[in-house]
């Protein structure tokens, strides 16, 4: 702490004003590490315990009253009532088809839940990477001030040398201090928030395909049934197998064997006499 004081009496306002911001990075970087890490933590264990309990429900309702009391972050109830919802007619969002306005109103709702999910990583990622280098300048910044004020004084000894460059160099030990936590909180806050965004991306898609209108995926034509364009006809069997040689009394097509000739016979020459 002497150090520290004494740093402080000897420095001037550029010194003190970086000090003072490694000090005001700390304190941030500090109160959203102890916020977001009890935010995720709890955001996790409302993901884990509402969606089982949403499926379990016995109507839609019943769900949604669910999902209104576990979710406390409300990451899943904005899925839910975007899925629910319809559109204005008349508008824009309305011209397209069904499938993709449920796809576009869950995936907006999906990334304003993400988005309050990774609020202050920007700020614990511009607090790790800068710090030290603020910290860094600082100790420059103090050593300069020092041999300054050591030529102006007109003798320069080791013992006066030491004593300010040192006090300088706590400036980068400051840095580094500022910087460490961060780096750590938002690697760690990083990996939470992708488990939650996997379990939101499943729910999301789950909805999709249980609010989405019947019919929407397309299932193979019956039998008898005509195939539509793109399908193929099941009479000729799947694509690229060998085509059957045409029923008896058929014309054959181009490149097709006469059935008169028989299957694998090469057709008699006219210079090949026959056998008697």
């Amino acid at each position: 702490m002497e150090g520290l004081t004494r740093f402080w009496i000897d420095t001037d306002h550029v010194g003190r004003a970086v000090a003072l911001l490694l000090l005001g990075m700390s304190v941030c970087s500090w109160v959203l590490v102890l916020w977001k890490g009890w935010l995720l933590r709890r955001a996790a264990r409302d993901i884990a315990n509402a969606v089982p309990a949403f499926w379990d429900a016995g109507s839609l309702d019943d769900g949604r009253a669910r999902l209104l009391a576990m979710d406390r972050e409300r990451v899943l109830l904005p899925l839910l009532d975007a899925a629910t919802s319809r559109p204005a007619a008349g508008t824009l969002e309305s011209a397209g088809r069904v499938e993709s306005q449920l796809t576009r109103r869950l995936r907006d709702a999906l990334h304003r839940g993400l988005a309050h999910l990774q609020f202050g990583q920007v700020l614990l990622a511009s607090v790790g990477s800068t710090a030290p280098f603020v910290g860094l300048f600082g100790t420059v910044w103090g050593i300069y001030h020092a041999l300054a004020g050591m030529a102006a004084a007109g003798s320069i000894t080791i013992d006066r040398v030491s004593g300010p460059i040192g006090e300088a160099l706590i400036m980068t030990a400051a840095g580094i201090a500022v910087a460490v936590p961060a780096v750590l909180a938002y690697n760690v806050f990083g990996k939470w928030i992708a488990a939650c965004e996997a379990e939101l991306e499943g729910f999301a898609h789950d909805l999709r395909e249980v609010m989405g209108p019947p019919g929407s995926l397309r299932s193979p034509p019956p039998g008898g049934a005509r195939a539509g364009p793109g399908d193929p006809d099941p009479a000729q069997g799947p694509p690229g197998s060998l085509r059957s040689p045409p029923p008896g009394g058929a014309r054959a097509g181009p490149g097709d064997p006469d059935p008169a000739q028989g299957v694998g016979v090469l057709p008699r020459s006219p210079l090949t006499p026959a056998a008697n």
